[in-house]
């Protein structure tokens, strides 16, 4: 066992936290911990060790990594079961997020038959997917490298901890499920229908993981519908349903292929033309639809979750009526079908965001107090702290240079990292093995 935590060894995984623009945490010299008299060793090295790890398990994520350098017993942490209890009971959340930058949807339907892999099918050093995890508290920026992910892949849900990937060519859909942070990696058995871009919701919980699949169903090889709604479910009561569990989706809904907004279990996603939500229940297995606040004069609206409540964020244009512009947060109350508006942009802020923006649209994503909202086809980011009610551009992340063409977007997910996930194990128990892809 002595050999497992070995330094000099290879490590299991790939964990890559790079900070940015590359300034650290304060140095302490060797001079200070000897005059100091509270950094005297004779002190620290009698703490016990439980008092030890309760400190270690309250560190962020990229001190916590830094931390497991410093000697044996602190990088086999990863391992201990005694911990990673202790760290589920007392870590705190982390509000982060993590921004892809990837190719549009567009340009998936309309690419030609080139590939980035070389001869053999192994995906080259381009195909290896980066994120860009954003802490809001601190105005940090990390890079984190998903070099386990095989191309053809992209993110479409963020719960728990973990990423859930799903397979970019059109048919029934691979879905793989990933912890950066500790290498974990599951794949799902594929979707029993074929389907194109459909929207995904992922809800990750102590002991019991929902994945919902819907919509952009392919009815022929030139032709998508949005019909159905494929579930996978399984919980530590020893209940599962690989997809089993399907139901039809509202008549003449249009739904914006994507990522779901999970609430108190519940799935909700836009649905177009005109503007409503869509809301699925995953214990009825149903849908039912609520009408949007203002759906006539709306632009692109988003859902967005934030602290246990769904938000709607959208831009307001009333063309034809003497009101301003602007961009308001509705909150939808507990009754589940009548919003009350929480917040509104303030009007000097909102021009200078028009003039950004310039009618490009916008995406948002909500984690805890923070609201981050991404222009289309740049990599400026406002983040709204809801507590506070201050607004503030994101310093740019010196990683993202900008996009290599039109068809590139950044796409953001509410991100808390964590070194643990207790219902990865009931994955484990499914055996189901692992297949191979070629970009």
């Amino acid at each position: 066992m002595e050999g497992a935590f070995n330094s000099s060894m290879p490590l299991p995984f790939s964990y890559t936290f790079t900070f940015t623009p590359g300034t650290s945490s304060a140095d302490v010299t060797d001079s200070v911990t000897v005059t100091s008299p509270w950094m005297d060793t004779r002190i620290w090295s009698k703490l016990p060790l439980t008092l030890i790890d309760r400190v270690i398990a309250f560190l962020p994520p990229p001190a916590f990594f830094r931390a497991r350098c410093v000697c044996k017993r602190w990088y086999g942490l990863l391992f201990s079961n005694s911990f990673l209890e202790l760290y589920i009971q007392i870590s705190p959340r982390h509000h982060w997020f993590l921004f892809f930058k990837h190719k549009s949807l567009k340009s998936y339907i309309y690419r030609n038959n080139s590939s980035t892999s070389d001869s053999g099918g192994k995906a080259t050093a381009t195909d290896i997917c980066e994120g860009y995890l954003f802490d809001p508290y601190d105005i940090a920026w990390y890079r984190i490298s998903f070099a386990l992910v095989p191309s053809g892949f992209s993110p479409a849900a963020v719960s728990g901890g973990l990423i859930c990937w799903i397979s970019d060519e059109a048919g029934a859909k691979s879905i793989i499920l990933c912890n950066p942070l500790i290498g974990y990696l599951s794949q799902l058995p594929p979707t029993l229908r074929p389907r194109l871009f459909p929207s995904i919701g992922l809800r990750v919980g102590p002991s019991s993981i929902d994945v919902a699949v819907a919509g952009d169903d392919l009815i022929s090889p030139y032709a998508v519908k949005n019909l159905s709604t494929e579930n996978f479910h399984i919980d530590a009561g020893g209940f599962y349903s690989l997809w089993g569990t399907t139901s039809s989706l509202p008549r003449l809904c249009s739904l914006e292929s994507g990522q779901m907004v999970c609430v108190d279990d519940i799935f909700y996603c836009m649905n177009y033309s005109p503007f409503s939500v869509l809301a699925y229940e995953i214990a009825a297995n149903s849908w039912c639809k609520i009408q949007a606040p203002m759906r006539r004069f709306l632009r692109s609206p988003r859902l967005v979750e934030s602290r246990g409540k769904l938000l709607l964020v959208a831009a307001v244009e009333k063309s034809k009526l003497n009101v301003p512009k602007s961009l308001r947060l509705w909150c939808l109350q507990p009754c589940g079908t009548t919003w009350i508006e929480i917040e509104r942009m303030p009007q000097q802020l909102y021009l200078q965001f028009a003039e950004v923006e310039v009618g490009h649209g916008f995406d948002c994503v909500g984690h805890g107090e923070f609201i981050a909202i991404i222009i289309r086809g740049s990599i400026k980011v406002l983040l709204f702290d809801i507590l506070r009610k201050i607004w503030q551009w994101i310093p740019p992340c010196s990683c993202i240079d900008g996009f290599g063409g039109d068809d590139e977007e950044l796409h953001g997910f509410a991100y808390e990292p964590t070194v643990t996930t207790p219902a990865t194990g009931l994955l484990d128990q499914l055996t189901i093995p692992f297949q191979s892809f070629t970009g």
